[in-house]
């Protein structure tokens, strides 16, 4: 995993703290920003550059370019930082020349082979005028190849929209990932997010965290290494089937595909399931985990605070968030998976207060590591374009999912997944991780309108 910051302003510091200074950091910036365009073949650019420090990066890059390929650098709010004053008259010293927009101007006529935003970086706080919403509609109109110098400009430092939003193909972030470009909307704008090293390693640069992007290297799969073994040694789980059925069968198939010794379904009454998994009319502690709330309804509400005060690890998904028998649940080893509307509802049974869905998504990170602290038992799953999981006040978040999961039942093989390695003896935290990273992989198929939940388990077994 690789460590997350919300801001970088103390890790720049720090290097101005150890001899290193602001015209060193900028220079390797830029140095990125161009070893990028190098690659790509560009033979004209257009750059747009603000008037603080993410303007003055885009005015040394401009610089680099000079005599490599043509240029054509925009500075539509003049220099105001000292570094871009400072950039610019290097720029000039060197034949570069470059236009202010007037307020009026709708469009840069000419077409190029590459734009560069560098108007403005992760400190925006205002919305933006007319006049940039302007220039920001129309380059993404435009063709060519688009990079963001930092974070594309329209988009605050939670990842929020301030007006229009640059559309980048290619996001070059200076020093360390920023939690902003990890918001579920800045996923569509953020394109491929590259990391500029500004003359120090990354452990030299970045200090302690509570935000983490997973990769692949946290993916652990249940690959079975002992012999001497039986179902019994890969534990057995109890899934609860309620009202919407299938569910609750689909889940129990997702964890039995994905290495679990025994899956029982649990049912009210006699229903069709597939031969490989058993079945039980109760409750009883034979189980090392159960999962529950997909597709339940109201079938078991009578004994859900006796199921919830049961003392084997749990995975809760769906319906139950909206059951105030919930509470009986948070003190003891459980995950929760819901998706925005249902964490509306946890919080509200919790005595976190109303939140609207979209008040939730302007602030998911910050939720989602309160209601870590307050159960530090729990291990929260909040689903959305990037999944985010908080554990004890740490937040891991998950950007490799695709629009392919959005459709019925994926839910329901994510939380069957989750049970099944924490019947197989992972903890909590570790089996959602890798299910959340093996479900993501999984799911990333072509055509991607394509996914069913049986499909997504069958892809389990081509990991």
């Amino acid at each position: 995993m690789k460590k997350v910051f919300k801001e970088v302003y103390s890790l720049d510091k720090n290097c101005y703290d150890k001899g290193l200074n602001e015209y060193i950091l900028m220079e390797n910036a830029a140095r990125t920003m161009y070893d990028e365009i190098k690659s790509h073949n560009i033979k004209s650019i257009c750059i747009i550059s603000g008037a603080g420090n993410n303007g003055a990066d885009g005015i040394a890059l401009a610089r680099m370019l000079l005599g490599v390929c043509e240029v054509s650098l925009f500075l539509p709010m003049g220099v105001k930082s000292e570094m871009a004053k400072y950039q610019l008259n290097v720029y000039k010293n060197y034949g570069g020349e470059y236009s202010e927009y007037s307020p009026n101007e709708s469009q840069i006529k000419k077409e190029y082979d590459c734009y560069v935003d560098a108007i403005f970086g992760s400190g925006l706080k205002r919305d933006l005028d007319s006049k940039i919403n302007n220039i920001i509609k129309m380059l993404n109109k435009k063709d060519g190849l688009k990079i963001a110098c930092d974070i594309p400009t329209g988009l605050d430092e939670n990842g929020n929209p301030k007006g229009e939003v640059f559309k980048a193909n290619i996001t070059i972030t200076m020093g360390a990932m920023k939690l902003a470009l990890l918001n579920d909307f800045a996923k569509d704008y953020v394109g491929i997010i590259k990391v500029a090293n500004l003359g120090v390693s990354f452990n030299n640069y970045a200090k302690k965290t509570k935000y983490f992007l997973l990769d692949d290297s946290d993916m652990q799969l249940p690959i079975r290494t002992k012999f001497n073994s039986h179902k019994g040694s890969f534990g057995h789980l109890g899934v609860l089937v309620g009202d919407k059925e299938g569910a609750g069968v689909i889940c129990a198939l997702a964890a039995l595909n994905f290495g679990a010794g025994l899956v029982t379904c649990i049912t009210k009454e006699k229903i069709d399931i597939p031969y490989e998994l058993m079945h039980s009319y109760s409750i009883d502690n034979k189980f090392n985990t159960i999962v529950f709330g997909m597709g339940m309804g109201n079938f078991y509400d009578d004994e859900l605070k006796n199921i919830c005060k049961l003392d084997i690890p749990k995975v809760i998904d769906a319906d139950m968030f909206y059951k105030k028998e919930i509470i009986h649940c948070l003190d003891k080893p459980a995950v929760l998976t819901p998706h925005p509307k249902e964490f509306s509802s946890l919080l509200k049974i919790c005595e976190f207060g109303e939140y609207s869905i979209k008040k939730i998504q302007n602030n998911r990170f910050e939720l989602a590591l309160q209601f870590s602290k307050k159960y530090p038992k729990v291990v929260l799953l909040l689903k959305g374009a990037n999944t985010i999981i908080a554990y004890k006040g740490q937040l891991y978040i998950n950007n490799l999912g695709t629009p392919a999961l959005s459709k019925g039942g994926s839910g329901d093989v994510l939380a069957g997944m989750i049970a099944s390695l924490i019947t197989q003896g992972y903890h909590i935290l570790k089996a959602t991780i890798t299910a959340t990273l093996v479900h993501a992989k999984a799911g990333d198929i072509k055509p991607n309108y394509n996914l069913t939940p049986i499909k997504l388990i069958d892809n389990l077994s081509k990991l």
